[in-house]
C-alpha cells in the first residue's frame, strides 16, 4: 500500500486504486482533449461522451431496464428526504416508511410537510439493532409508496428481503451505503437513490434510478430543480452538474465491470465481512451491535467491554494504519466500513489487531 493506510471510513470512503490513478492522469488531460476533467465545460463534446459512458456503464452494471431513467443531482442523499415526498406524495395520500436508523428517521421527518405518514415498521426501541419484520410491520391499506433505507451505516444493519408494496404502491430505496455491492433487480423499485461517497465516487453527487412513468409529472407544482422528470430529461444537466463526480462514478462503474460485475463483487464482499464476523462470533471480548440475521456486509459495528477501552482501541489501531474506526457518536464503539473498494487484506490485518488487543486486555469487564 506504500504510504497509504487502511481507510475504514463510513464515507467519504476509499476508492479503487486503479480509479484514483486514472483520475490522476485525467485531471491533467482527459480523453486526449488537452483539457483536464476539472476544467471541462459540461456542454462540450468530451463531457457529452463522459455522460453517455457513465450512464451506459451504470445501466450495464445494474442490468437496468430501458423504462428506467438514470440521472444525478447535486449534493448528498439527504436532499432526497424531502424531494421524494415532494414529487410523489399528494396531500391526501399516505406514504409508508421503515424507521431503521438516523437516515431513515431523517426522511420520515420531512414527510408531514407534504402528506400523511405511516411508520410501517420500526426498530427504534431496540436501539436500531435489527430490521423490523413479521408482526412488527403494519402497512397502510393503500400507500402512495413504501420507502426504506437498504443499509444502515451507523448501526450496521441491512435489509435481506425487500419490503412489500401494498395496492398500487411502489418501492423507494435509499441505497447510499450498499448501492452496487450485490446484484439487485431494479424492476422491483420505483426509485433508487444513493449518495456517491460510499460505494460510487466522491461526495457531492447523488445517483438516481427512476421508473420513467413515475416521474413524468410531480404530484404538485415544484421549482424546476426539484422535478425528477425535468432532471432526468436533461441528463442531470439542467444546470451545471458536479462534473468530476459524474466522471468518477463512470470510472467506478468501469472498475466494477472489469472486476466481473455485481456477482463477483458480492462474493468478495461476503468474504471480507466473514473474516470480521467469524472472529467476532468466536470470542466474548467484543460485542456486536447488530443482530446476526440482519448484519450489514458494508458496516461492521462492535464494542469493547468499556468505553475507555474503545478509545484506546481506536488510538492504537490508528497507529497501526487501521484508521477511521470510531463508531458514530450516537452508539460509540467501533465501525469498520468495508465497501466495495476496501481491500480484503485490511480485514485480515484488523482481525490480527483485534486478537492482540483482546489478549492484552483480557481481564477487562463491562
Amino acid at each position: 500500500m506504500g504510504n497509504r493506510v487502511y481507510n475504514f471510513s463510513a464515507g467519504p470512503a476509499c476508492l479503487p486504486e486503479s480509479v484514483l490513478k486514472q483520475a490522476q492522469k485525467d485531471i491533467w488531460d482527459v480523453m486526449d482533449s488537452g483539457i483536464g476533467i476539472l476544467e471541462h465545460s459540461h456542454r462540450d463534446a468530451t463531457f457529452d461522451r463522459i455522460t453517455q459512458e457513465t450512464e451506459a456503464d451504470c445501466r450495464a452494471v445494474g442490468a437496468i431496464p430501458d423504462d428506467y431513467s438514470i440521472f444525478w443531482m447535486q449534493g448528498g442523499a439527504t436532499s432526497q428526504c424531502y424531494m421524494v415526498p415532494a414529487n410523489f406524495l399528494a396531500p391526501d395520500r399516505t406514504a409508508d416508511y421503515f424507521d431503521t436508523g438516523k437516515w431513515a428517521s431523517d426522511s420520515i421527518a420531512e414527510v408531514p410537510l407534504y402528506g400523511k405518514l405511516n411508520v410501517c415498521g420500526s426498530s427504534k426501541e431496540s436501539g436500531y439493532h435489527h430490521i423490523p419484520k413479521g408482526d412488527e410491520v403494519k402497512y397502510s391499506d393503500d400507500p402512495a409508496y413504501v420507502q426504506f433505507t437498504s443499509n444502515n451505516t451507523i448501526m450496521g444493519t441491512e435489509f435481506k428481503e425487500l419490503p412489500k408494496t401494498p395496492g398500487n404502491s411502489f418501492l423507494v430505496a435509499d441505497m447510499s451505503s450498499n448501492i452496487y455491492s450485490r446484484p439487485i433487480d431494479v424492476s422491483k423499485y420505483g426509485l433508487i437513490y444513493a449518495g456517491a461517497q460510499k460505494n460510487l465516487g466522491p461526495a457531492g453527487i447523488t445517483l438516481l434510478i427512476a421508473r420513467k412513468d413515475l416521474i413524468e409529472e410531480p404530484v404538485r407544482k415544484l421549482p424546476k430543480m426539484m422535478q425528477y422528470g425535468l432532471m432526468a430529461k436533461k441528463e442531470g444537466r439542467y444546470n451545471t452538474p458536479p462534473t468530476f463526480g459524474v466522471y468518477l462514478m463512470g470510472q467506478v462503474f468501469k472498475w466494477i465491470l472489469a472486476e466481473g460485475g455485481l456477482t463477483a463483487i458480492d462474493e468478495i464482499n461476503k468474504e471480507k465481512a466473514a473474516i470480521l464476523y467469524d472472529f467476532i462470533d468466536s470470542q466474548d471480548f467484543y460485542t456486536p451491535h447488530a443482530k446476526t440475521e440482519d448484519r450489514s456486509l458494508m458496516n461492521i459495528t462492535f464494542k469493547c467491554p468499556t468505553d475507555e477501552l474503545d478509545a484506546v482501541f481506536i488510538e492504537q489501531a490508528e497507529e497501526k494504519g487501521l484508521t477511521t474506526l470510531a463508531g458514530h457518536r450516537s452508539i460509540g464503539g467501533m465501525r469498520a466500513s468495508i465497501y466495495n473498494a476496501f481491500p480484503k487484506q485490511g480485514c485480515v490485518d484488523l482481525v490480527a489487531f483485534m486478537k492482540a488487543f483482546a489478549l492484552e486486555h483480557a481481564g477487562a469487564k463491562a
